[in-house]
């Protein structure tokens, strides 16, 4: 078993493997830049070291962070997500440096990375991939020749693209013609490489995603899917596990599906195969090689703990489970809370954090980094802490998650939490009829009023007492 792990991340996902590594009696290293210093990982892993003032800089520097894991005298690196955790070349320094990457192996990052060759991986495996060009594309005149021969709408695509950058739609060929240097600008300067490739567009889709565990032994399970359609601009929000949409048929082919894929790229550790579904159609999108920010809603609805099971992967040891010792239970919902202003086109909002109060109750977690008097600062992701909720039944958990919202207390900074008790009680959302368009066809949902809470005036009225008095 690993004894010691460097977290080559920030904020709650930090938190998330400091915990997992504190259940398992491993030692936990942060890592933090200046704006950083009083961050929660910091303060909750048991050794921390400033990799340097530049906010991001430090996070991004793989042969640093190795070096550090060297001379603290760690056998483990844990990418989290974002940042290096999808980088070839930090697991490719890792392995030379003899420091486990937990993750699956530099090959395989970078084949799966590599959009058309994953594709090619794909289609070589039998796994259904959306009718698109046959590897990058040379120019727009060969983007036009394969949109005219696949019909419009397409989806121009970064070859290395993620997080839902680098991606247009095209509903015509002089709107491709327009895309195409828009697309190959914003993944040069994103992702480092201008190859683009072209895909049929799937209308209105469902984005169904297959958690996957494989060791190094061969064994592959997957962990029953989730449902991701509740999107903005390619941007998840509310996701959810199991899918109240597929049926028991389309539930057993997607996990087939996933671990079939997995075992042709040869894969290891956690990792995520991600899926567009339409009427009886399923076509592989990409594989996240990577623990996923919604990972949890997973672990709610199996009991498996994703984030320790990848240590044990990583330590050499074989899967604790058969995929026939795997089976689901309820329904679990994460809602991304985000430190936005849905009413303001979701503009930052970044600040200090006055009150914060966490939820609570049966089948309610928090996931999160911040705390009452935390700074969230300007330069990283807006997400400031994941609700997860679970029930037995859809409606159950539907109730729970409004009551969840309704409880908790984010104060100081804006949030995406009350936009997000506005969809629970839509009537498409609880019927689960949901797509990818959801968020841009129910415009409306974004008209709640201000107007706050009650028990909040009263909180707020007796906090101004008490400061007055000197309490």
């Amino acid at each position: 078993m690993l004894k010691k792990i460097l977290i080559a991340n920030r904020g709650e996902i930090a938190v998330r493997i400091v915990r997992a590594c504190a259940e398992m009696n491993i030692r936990s290293v942060a890592v933090y830049t200046e704006p950083d210093r009083h961050a929660l990982h910091v303060k909750r892993a048991d050794e921390a070291y400033c990799v340097g003032e530049d906010p991001l800089a430090g996070y991004l520097d793989p042969r640093q962070l190795v070096n550090l894991a060297v001379q603290t005298g760690c056998d483990a690196i844990h990418p989290g997500y974002g940042f290096l955790s999808e980088n070839s070349e930090f697991a490719r320094i890792c392995e030379s440096r003899g420091v486990r990457f937990i993750g699956p192996s530099a090959d395989v990052i970078a084949r799966m990375g590599d959009k058309t060759a994953a594709r090619a991986s794909m289609i070589e495996a039998d796994v259904p991939v959306t009718p698109g060009s046959d590897g990058n594309l040379a120019d727009v005149d060969e983007a036009l020749q394969v949109a005219e021969k696949i019909g419009y709408p397409v989806m121009l695509k970064a070859t290395s693209g993620g997080g839902g950058r680098g991606i247009r739609r095209c509903d015509s060929p002089d709107d491709l013609k327009k895309q195409f240097s828009r697309v190959i600008s914003e993944a040069t300067k994103a992702f480092g490489s201008a190859d683009v490739f072209l895909e049929k567009c799937i209308v209105d889709p469902k984005h169904i995603e297959v958690q996957v565990l494989a060791d190094s032994q061969g064994n592959v399970i997957h962990l029953y899917e989730r449902d991701c359609s509740i999107q903005r601009r390619n941007q998840k929000l509310i996701e959810i596990a199991p899918s109240p949409q597929l049926t028991p048929e389309q539930r057993q082919y997607v996990g087939e599906l996933a671990v079939r894929a997995s075992k042709a790229v040869g894969y290891e550790n956690a990792g995520t195969v991600e899926f567009l579904v339409t009427g009886h159609e399923i076509y592989f999108m990409e594989m996240n090689t990577r623990v996923q920010v919604e990972h949890t809603i997973s672990e709610q609805i199996t009991g498996v703990d994703i984030v320790q099971e990848q240590i044990r992967i990583a330590s050499g040891l074989p899967l604790r489970y058969r995929q026939e010792d795997i089976s689901y239970r309820g329904f679990a919902l994460q809602f991304r809370i985000n430190a936005e202003d849905p009413k303001n086109n979701f503009l930052p909002s970044f600040g200090r954090i006055t009150r914060y109060y966490a939820p609570g109750g049966p089948g309610v977690r928090t996931d999160t980094a911040i705390y009452t008097g935390y700074t969230i600062p300007p330069y990283y992701d807006s997400m400031c802490l994941k609700l997860i909720v679970w029930a037995l039944t859809w409606e159950e958990a539907l109730n729970r998650g409004a009551r969840a919202l309704s409880d908790m207390r984010v104060q100081g900074v804006k949030t995406t939490a009350r936009y997000y008790q506005e969809i629970l009680q839509d009537p498409d959302f609880r019927s689960a009829e949901f797509t990818t368009s959801f968020v841009p066809e129910h415009p409306q949902l974004l008209s709640y009023s201000e107007k706050r809470n009650p028990n909040e005036v009263a909180l707020a009225i007796a906090a101004a007492l008490a400061a007055h008095a000197g309490v």
